[in-house]
């Protein structure tokens, strides 16, 4: 059956949009019939940690500065003179239950990238975005062949991308239902989905380069990135986008728009915002190479032995190496209202739709796979999927005996649904489907939880002490479906054709048998999670943060992290920080349970569920959690007023990585599996902790803005950082496998999990504005690489993608003070990485031209047309 949203999941989304208009629209009258401000109203953006001061001041409006601070939101009042309540507070020591927000100037460093910025960059979505703006993250634009194409991953610091915690307005987003299978920079990861969320809603993202799982929460190895939405009571938005490559292919067409409301006369505020995404695909593969067997042969070879005179035709029909054809809708809410003096409700919601379609590998007429008289010049099979994502949080917060405080609950869930089409299931003969459905997956994560704090005055200190705590209950669930019979069943018919006819053909659909009933089944996980962090100073000048965070799965041990950080700030201008924290983070449930079915000509390849008896039977094991410790060092400065300085110098160290190991194959394996079960399979991996790693680095960012009369303003940028990723040991192979001559986790493995992302990125940008006109130039460089087309190719054969400089173009006018166009280009030189060598390109039937890999694509140069009103 295919995996759809399920009613009461789409019930659910659905009453809650519909309850928080019908509740803001209550509220919006009553506060319209009071008429007066509460002597105490709250605002969930307010930095204080108590009940704030409100008074009524006359304000008049001017327009924000195109080069704006980016850690600051503006709100555009009417232009005529009005009452505007605004909020008076002190700065608060710490962390607010009720800020979505993080502490900028603190002890853990933090990166805040405006929406502004990120639309200025011509991408779709916000990762993508990201991977452009910061030096730390990258984010290929595929992340690999297969399943890997369905969704975008990113990498913070050269690390995996479920190392990485996401959160959206302070709260941890659920994670995504695909996993990453096949080999590439996140191979084997199952990360959340951040470009499932409008780009048109966010008004923020801070990127925290800090492996704080302490203060943030699991998964946070790496560092968190939370995306903050807009909260603003008037004003939207509508943009539109037209894009492609210069190679006439990749046309991309990308609408956004958003609307704020003012819900009462208290601060109550209603976001809603859209996004549709068109891209169609794009492809720079190689021609079509036979097998050894027959090189150069898109056919059998007749029966005197010569060539099949059709195989002089185009041999340009690869389509597995590219840019799949997607269309993307999605929707958010975000909504504040209060509901008496000192306590509001808010609820966040998001909606996301996507279709793709992936490229598989090309059957050619002389492939045992093949089915001649169902397709006379082979075939180009294609894997779809279909998503659908949701995501309700919804709370309270107040203010209350001297705390502030959030309690709430959010639930979010991932589904897809995967189909197979213009393939075939030889064992089926002509009696064989074209089109299959192969299965589904889904993910989901209920969280309910409560947290407060507040500032403590304890009389000995400096500065009153800030404590921030709470608790949460997580519910995680992974689901895998079957996919129908004849997916993955064997119909009992031999190879038709060619030198193989009559021999046992591989069951399943070609290039991804479905999923059978066997594997399928629902999957949970009950977590408990309790944290504290302690915010001071013991001078006026020097800051202390101490976190600490203990969490009980019930199927893992209870695991206690912390966190220790300092900061002194010689003054306004010059300030050094250092930190030293601790982490976890367990396996997904998709990492134990996934399991995935490559048949070839007259075997198959499988990816195994971890607790599965045929990869216990092959040592696996139990899959342990990933511990982390890691050491940080920064200076944060403003020389000049308009000059910012931010760097840091970091070392992480993972033990027992998560990681998928090497294919294992030989006589052993087959036999194992059969015994198994697993039909004629004889290869397969399942998900281990095989390695230890280390992980040493930098980074450094500054900017400077110039204002001149005459030329307008300029502002100067330039970033980098390195990663230099390591494996410090390897742990002990199975007994089972040694004894029978096999590696788990061999040098093509480790170069896949440490060498696959460059090591280091540096941007250098410029943006000018005068009047009516903006310009933006970006140069980046991108480190050195390695693409490896094949597991079994020798090093010789592997590909090292040179670095390369990377330059993106922006022309802006805006008609009116409202209305703005622009012209861009993203790789203005249109730049294509190290071409893969021909040697290795011929082990997979010439289909890699360039590597998959590369950080920045491997399509060239990309223009695009925007235009955009503001109201």
């Amino acid at each position: 059956m295919r995996q759809k949203i399920s009613p009461t999941d789409k019930k659910l989304w659905i009453s809650t949009v519909v309850f928080a208009t019908i509740f803001s629209t209550n509220c919006t009258v009553a506060a319209t019939t009071a008429g007066t401000v509460k002597k105490a109203a709250y605002h969930d953006n307010a930095v204080a940690n108590g009940p704030v001061k409100v008074t009524q001041t006359k304000t008049t409006s001017r327009p924000a500065s195109a080069m704006a601070v980016k850690t600051t939101s503006h709100h555009s009042v009417n232009s005529r003179s009005s009452e505007e309540v605004m909020v008076a507070a002190t700065r608060v020591i710490g962390k607010s239950a009720t800020s979505p927000s993080t502490p900028v100037h603190s002890t853990t460093p933090v990166t805040v990238i405006s929406g502004a910025e990120l639309a200025a960059t011509g991408q779709s979505n916000v990762m993508q975005a990201l991977a452009q703006l910061s030096p730390a993250i990258t984010s290929p634009s595929v992340p690999g062949i297969g399943g890997n194409a369905f969704t975008q991953t990113m990498q913070l610091r050269g690390l995996s991308a479920d190392e990485t915690l996401i959160l959206v307005n302070g709260h941890r987003r659920h994670i995504g239902a695909n996993f990453n299978a096949n080999a590439g920079p996140n191979w084997g990861t199952e990360p959340a989905d951040i470009g499932l969320i409008p780009m048109s809603a966010i008004d923020h993202v801070e990127v925290i380069t800090e492996g704080a799982t302490a203060l943030y929460g699991q998964d946070a190895l790496a560092g968190a990135v939370n995306i903050v939405l807009k909260s603003d009571r008037h004003g939207g938005s509508v943009n539109f986008k037209n894009s492609g490559f210069y190679g006439g292919d990749g046309q991309g067409i990308d609408g956004t728009a958003n609307m704020a409301f003012a819900l009462g006369h208290q601060g109550g505020y209603l976001d809603l915002a859209a996004q549709i995404v068109h891209q169609l695909p794009a492809f720079r593969n190689g021609d079509y190479k036979n097998s050894s067997r027959y090189p150069n042969d898109m056919y059998y070879a007749l029966p005197d032995g010569s060539s099949d005179p059709r195989s002089n035709r185009s041999r340009d029909v690869q389509r597995s190496n590219g840019l799949p054809k997607k269309t993307t809708e999605t929707l958010s809410a975000n909504m504040s209202v209060p509901v008496t003096d000192t306590i509001n409700l808010y609820s966040t919601s998001t909606y996301g739709h996507r279709n793709v379609s992936v490229g598989q590998a090309y059957r050619s007429a002389a492939d045992d796979l093949t089915v001649t008289a169902l397709w006379p010049n082979g075939m180009q099979p294609y894997y779809l999927m279909e998503q659908n994502d949701f995501e309700v949080d919804n709370g309270f917060k107040g203010h209350n005996l001297g705390f502030a405080w959030d309690a709430y609950v959010n639930y979010g869930k991932d589904m897809q649904s995967y189909d197979l089409k213009d393939t075939d299931n030889a064992s089926y003969g002509t009696a064989s489907q074209t089109r299959f459905h192969t299965g589904s997956a889904a993910s989901s994560e209920l969280t309910a939880g409560f947290k407060a704090s507040r500032n403590i005055n304890v009389g000995f200190l400096p500065k009153p002490v800030g404590l921030e705590f709470g608790a949460e209950y997580r519910r995680d669930t992974f689901e895998l479906g079957a996919g129908e019979y004849a997916s993955y069943a064997s119909g009992g018919v031999p190879i038709l054709t060619g030198p193989d006819a009559g021999k046992t053909a591989a069951p399943g659909a070609a290039t991804h048998a479905g999923n059978p009933d066997y594997v399928a089944g629902k999957y949970t996980r009950d977590v408990f999670d309790g944290h504290a962090n302690l915010d001071f100073y013991i001078t006026p000048k020097w800051e202390w943060t101490l976190g600490g965070r203990t969490v009980a799965y019930h199927n893992y041990p209870v695991v206690s992290t912390g966190s220790i950080g300092t900061r002194y700030n010689f003054n306004k201008r010059w300030s050094i920080r250092a930190n030293i924290n601790t982490g976890y983070r367990p396996p997904t449930l998709g990492q134990t349970y996934y399991y995935y079915n490559s048949p070839q000509a007259t075997y198959s390849t499988l990816s195994l569920p971890n607790n599965s008896q045929a990869a216990q039977a092959l040592g696996a094991g139990k899959l342990k959690g990933e511990y982390s410790r890691s050491f940080t060092v920064g200076v944060d400065a403003t020389p000049v007023d308009d000059w910012h300085v931010t760097g840091n110098l970091y070392y992480i160290a993972i033990n027992d990585r998560l990681a998928s190991t090497t294919t294992l194959g030989g006589s052993f394996v087959a036999q194992t599996l059969s015994a198994n079960g697993m039909g004629n399979a004889t290869y397969a991996s399942y998900y281990s902790n095989p390695v230890n790693t280390n992980t040493w680095g930098g980074d450094l960012t500054t900017d400077y803005t110039l204002r001149t009369k005459l030329y307008g303003a300029f502002r100067f940028a330039f970033s980098v950082n390195f990663s230099d990723n390591e494996v410090r040991s390897y742990n002990s192979t199975p007994n089972v496998l040694q004894a029978n001559g096999l590696s788990s986790y061999n040098a093509y493995a480790v170069a896949e999990l440490i060498h696959s992302s460059p090591k280091n990125r540096e941007t250098l940008s410029v943006n000018w504005t005068k009047g009516k006109w903006s310009v933006a130039v970006e140069e980046m460089r991108y480190g050195s690489s390695v693409f490896i087309a094949a597991p079994n190719l020798p090093t010789n054969l592997w590909t090292e993608i040179q670095p390369a400089f990377i330059t993106n173009m922006e022309i802006g006018y805006k008609i009116t003070p409202k209305w703005r166009i622009a012209i861009g280009a993203d790789n203005l030189g249109n730049k294509y990485p190290t071409r893969v060598k021909a040697a290795a390109a011929a082990s997979n039937n010439n289909l890699f031209k360039y590597p998959t890999s590369s950080a920045y694509g491997y399509f060239g140069g990309m223009y695009y047309v925007n235009t955009s009103i503001n109201f």
